[in-house]
């Protein structure tokens, strides 16, 4: 569980969007990419990325 200071301050590394925070991603809506949450812990780096479209 991500703590919820963290959640507040958290954008996307690659346009600075703001995100939507699920179980094992975090998703930046502006950009749409998806970020893998590893053990609890948010890989926000660019190159762990995957694509991410509504609805997947």
């Amino acid at each position: 569980m991500i703590d919820e200071e963290l959640k507040a301050i958290l954008v996307c590394p690659a346009c600075k969007g703001n995100l939507i925070f699920e179980e094992i991603r975090i998703i930046c809506q502006a950009c749409r990419k998806a970020y893998p949450i590893r053990d609890g812990i948010p890989v926000m780096l660019i190159s762990e990325a995957q694509p991410w479209t509504p609805g997947a």
